[in-house]
């Protein structure tokens, strides 16, 4: 473990992250970010899903500093009288957990896809990549929308509510998991000829260990690089589907669904709703995209080579 770390201080990586304002401003943020995501339980002010602490007759109260703000809520409320920087801390937490398990779900079923086409090609290769390609060919948001909305008919609306954030890590991962299937296929059709191998072939090791035990680990780098991306995208489209109404519903707060659940009313003076979950959900994916353009910078060779 210490020669790992070692290895790790004297890499690239790390070299090249500590000459990099933006890279550490970024990783800086989202640190921040994913920590007050995750301890929301532990950091709001109040719980939006404990209606003790909910009071109708606090709806669209403006943030603390205006001339009607309240002291209490610093941000102001929401339409159903809920603190609106409590809320927004809950619906980062979701739109993070939904984002996480969706590119989970992208990257098993990518990675297993690209693998067995790269390593077996021919008639399989075929198959699966001309799959891949079909859903390409559509925009993600309109795959996530069409799988949306089958899953709404078959379990219902409200089935559908309250089985929300599995059912979108489900519907953003099968948007998407074409993106990894040809990132690892041209990584494996690159490492499968390789010496090492075939040395592994030689001493009759089977399909699955070769691909998952050698092949495998020289893709990671490329999946490493579209992963830090793909929360994003996730992340984006958890909210483009909340706003939409086949996301999650207003009585659970993620970024999207406030957008949403606040924009009806924006031009009627209560903009504090959907602005503020607006700011939030555009730093977090800034954050986290430039983050990734360094990474996929750092991790392409050609850029500093000789």
């Amino acid at each position: 473990m210490k020669r790992k770390w070692r290895q790790f201080k004297k890499s690239y990586l790390l070299y090249s992250f500590k000459r990099d304002k933006v890279a550490i401003f970024s990783f800086s943020v989202l640190v921040l970010l994913l920590l007050v995501g995750l301890t929301a339980p532990l950091i709001s002010p109040t719980n939006p899903y404990d209606a003790n602490t909910i009071d109708i007759m606090n709806s669209e109260i403006p943030p603390a500093w205006s001339d009607e703000g309240v002291g209490e809520f610093f941000l102001g409320t929401d339409i159903q009288g809920r603190d609106l920087l409590s809320t927004m801390i809950y619906g980062l937490r979701l739109s993070i957990i939904i984002g996480l398990g969706a590119v989970m779900l992208q990257a098993f079923i990518g990675i297993s896809v690209g693998l067995v086409a790269g390593y077996l090609g021919g008639k399989i290769d075929s198959l699966l990549m001309r799959m891949a390609d079909i859903q390409l060919s559509f925009p993600y948001l309109m795959v996530a929308i069409f799988i949306s909305a089958i899953f709404q008919v078959v379990f219902g609306i409200g089935r559908y509510a309250d089985l929300a954030v599995p059912l979108l890590v489900v519907i953003i991962g099968l948007a998407e998991w074409p993106v990894y299937a040809r990132t690892v296929r041209a990584s494996v059709m690159g490492e499968k000829n390789k010496e090492y191998v075939e040395a592994a072939r030689v001493i009759g090791l089977s399909r699955r260990i070769i691909m998952v035990r050698h092949i495998l680990p020289n893709t990671l780098t490329s999946v490493m690089v579209i992963s830090t991306i793909q929360v994003a995208n996730a992340v984006m489209s958890e909210a483009a589907l909340s706003f939409l109404g086949l996301g999650m519903p207003v009585t659970r707060p993620s970024l999207g669904s406030l957008i949403r659940s606040g924009f009806e009313y924006i031009f009627s003076g209560s903009w504090w709703i959907t602005i503020f979950p607006g700011i939030l959900l555009v730093v977090f994916v800034m954050v986290i995209n430039l983050l990734g353009d360094w990474l996929r910078d750092v991790m392409n060779p050609k850029l500093y080579k000789g």
